[in-house]
C-alpha cells in the first residue's frame, strides 16, 4: 500500500516508489540498450541523462557536436581557414556512445538535443556544451583506457598520458571557431545546429538562477528549457528570452543606399545599414523609424519586410526591413554613429575596390540586405 511499481532495475529487482520518499529518491532515468533492445530503470535526475527526448545517446545513429564559450568545435586544422574565402568547414562529430558515459561523471556538461533527421541513417544530433568542464590533473603513464583516443583513430605511445577524459580534453583535441567564422563556410543544416547550440549554451551559462525566486535552475526538456528547483515556486519551467532587434536598409527615391559607420566597430572601413533593439511597448516598424531618426536624422516612410536571422550575441533575433527615406539630409548623432553617406551602386563597388569601405561579414543578414539592393552577390 502507498507504493507504485515502476519497473525492474538492471539486476531484475522490482523498483517501487513511496509517495513520502524524499524528492531525490523519486527521480529515475530510463536507459535503452540498443544492442540488447532492453530498457533499464536507474536512479538519477535529468542532469544524468543518457536519454534526451526520445533519443538515446547510445544509439549508433546519434552524433554529438561540441560547443564551448560561444564557439563550436571543428576538426583540427580547420580553425586556420576560417578567414579564407570559398572553403568548406564542418562540425567535429563524436559518436553518442562515447559521450553518454561521460555525462554521468561530468554533471557540469550540458547536453542539448538538436533534432532527428530521418532518412536511411535516421540520424540524431546532440550538442554538448563543455564550457564548465574542468580538466583533471596529470597522472602516471598507463596503457589502459585508450578508448577516447582510439575513437578518432589516433594511436599514441603510452608515455606521457593524462587523466583527462574525452570532454576534458576537448579544448586541445579540436579547433574552436565562433559563429561568424563558421557559418559562412558551413552547410545550412550545420550552421543552424551551431546557432541553436550556441544560443542555448549561452543562455544556460548566463541564467543559473530562477529570475522570479532566485533558486538554482537545472536543464529541462533536452536543454531547451530550465526548471526552477524551488518547490515553493512550483518548480516552474523557464524558457530562453529572445531580444528583438531591427535592421533597416534605407534607400531614397533615387534608389541610393544609406551606409553608416558606428563607433562600436573597430574596423574603420566597415560600413553597414541601420540597426538597433526594439524597446518595450514598441512595434517593429516604429523601431526602424526611431533608430533611423536617432542615428542619422532620416525620416522613413514605407517599410518592407525582408527576413530575419537569429543572432546569438548573446540572444538577438534580427528582423530586416527595407525603408524608403522621406528626407535625405544626413545628421549623424556623433555618439553611436560617426559617419553616414548615400551611395549609388557604382559608387559603392568603387569604394569596395579601392579599399575605402568594407562590407559586412558573410554570416550577417546585413550583407544579404546590401546584396538584395545591389542585385548581385558581393565578392
Amino acid at each position: 500500500m502507498g507504493r507504485t511499481f515502476l519497473g525492474l532495475d538492471k539486476d531484475g529487482t522490482p523498483v517501487t516508489l513511496s509517495a513520502d520518499a524524499p524528492l531525490s529518491l523519486r527521480q529515475a532515468v530510463l536507459v535503452y540498450d540498443g544492442e540488447a533492445k532492453t530498457y533499464t530503470l536507474l536512479p538519477g535526475s535529468s542532469q544524468e541523462l543518457c536519454y534526451l527526448g526520445d533519443t538515446a545517446l547510445l544509439e549508433p545513429a546519434t552524433k554529438v557536436v561540441l560547443v564551448k564559450d560561444g564557439m563550436v568545435a571543428v576538426p583540427r586544422g580547420q580553425g586556420a581557414i576560417a578567414d579564407y574565402a570559398n572553403v568548406h568547414m564542418r562540425l567535429a562529430q563524436l559518436p553518442g556512445a562515447y559521450v553518454a558515459a561521460e555525462l554521468h561523471t561530468h554533471p557540469t556538461a550540458l547536453a542539448i538535443f538538436l533534432g532527428s533527421y530521418g532518412g536511411k541513417r535516421d540520424e540524431h544530433v546532440v550538442a554538448v556544451d563543455v564550457s564548465r568542464v574542468k580538466a583533471a590533473e596529470t597522472v602516471a603513464a598507463s596503457s589502459e583506457h585508450m578508448g577516447a583516443d582510439d575513437a578518432f583513430g589516433e594511436q599514441h605511445e603510452p608515455e606521457a598520458k593524462t587523466s583527462k577524459s574525452l570532454l576534458e580534453s576537448a579544448a586541445e583535441r579540436f579547433d574552436w571557431v565562433d559563429l561568424r567564422g563558421f557559418a559562412p563556410h558551413a552547410s545550412a543544416r550545420e550552421a543552424g545546429q551551431a546557432t541553436t547550440a550556441i544560443s542555448l549554451g549561452v543562455w544556460h551559462a548566463r541564467q543559473r538562477h530562477c529570475p522570479t525566486c532566485g533558486a538554482p535552475t537545472e536543464p529541462a526538456l533536452g536543454g531547451w528549457a530550465q526548471r526552477c528547483t524551488s518547490e515553493a515556486d512550483g518548480k516552474r519551467l523557464l524558457f530562453p528570452r529572445v531580444e528583438p532587434a531591427v535592421i533597416t536598409a534605407i534607400v531614397d527615391h533615387e534608389d541610393r543606399l544609406l551606409l553608416q559607420h558606428n563607433s562600436a566597430w573597430r574596423n574603420t572601413g566597415l560600413y553597414s545599414v541601420s540597426a538597433g533593439f526594439v524597446e518595450a511597448g514598441e512595434n517593429l516598424e516604429h523601431a526602424c523609424r526611431r533608430e533611423a531618426k536617432e542615428e542619422v536624422g532620416i525620416d522613413i516612410g514605407e517599410l518592407k519586410y525582408l527576413g530575419s536571422q537569429p543572432w546569438p550575441f548573446p540572444a538577438s533575433l534580427m528582423m530586416a526591413f527595407k525603408g524608403v527615406a522621406n528626407t535625405t539630409d544626413v545628421r549623424v548623432d556623433g555618439d553611436e554613429t560617426l559617419q553616414a553617406r548615400w551611395v549609388t551602386r557604382d559608387e559603392y563597388m568603387n569604394e569596395l575596390v579601392a579599399g575605402r569601405m568594407e562590407a559586412p561579414g558573410k554570416a550577417t543578414i546585413a550583407r544579404y540586405m546590401i546584396e538584395e539592393w545591389l542585385g548581385h552577390d558581393l565578392p
